[in-house]
């Protein structure tokens, strides 16, 4: 037996309540993460930090970003590299390093 529209049209808008409410606990989620990293004192365009984004994002799902040209974050990074060893969350050279 087939479902009416009625139900159909229900399943729909508790379905799209669902991804309203996914879509914002992700985005707070990485909008915490984004606050902790320092960006939102930095000023920059929204279609710049929206294709950073997307080759962050390409990183971390196994493809190659564009723009950087850096090899995979383990592969790429090396001892002497300063930002190998910095603790997450810290701010390399920032106003608080004495």
């Amino acid at each position: 037996m087939k479902k009416p529209s009625s139900k159909i049209r229900e399943e729909i808008a508790r379905l799209q309540d669902q991804l309203r409410q996914a879509e914002t606990r992700e985005a707070e989620r990485i909008g915490r993460i984004a606050l902790k990293a320092g960006l939102g004192e930095i000023e920059i365009d929204e279609a710049e930090l929206q294709v950073a984004f997307e080759e962050i994002a390409k990183r971390f799902r196994g493809g190659k970003a564009a723009a950087t040209g850096r090899k995979n974050a383990v592969e790429g990074r090396s001892g002497s590299d300063p930002s190998a060893t910095q603790s997450p969350g810290t701010d390399a050279g920032g106003p608080g390093e004495a």
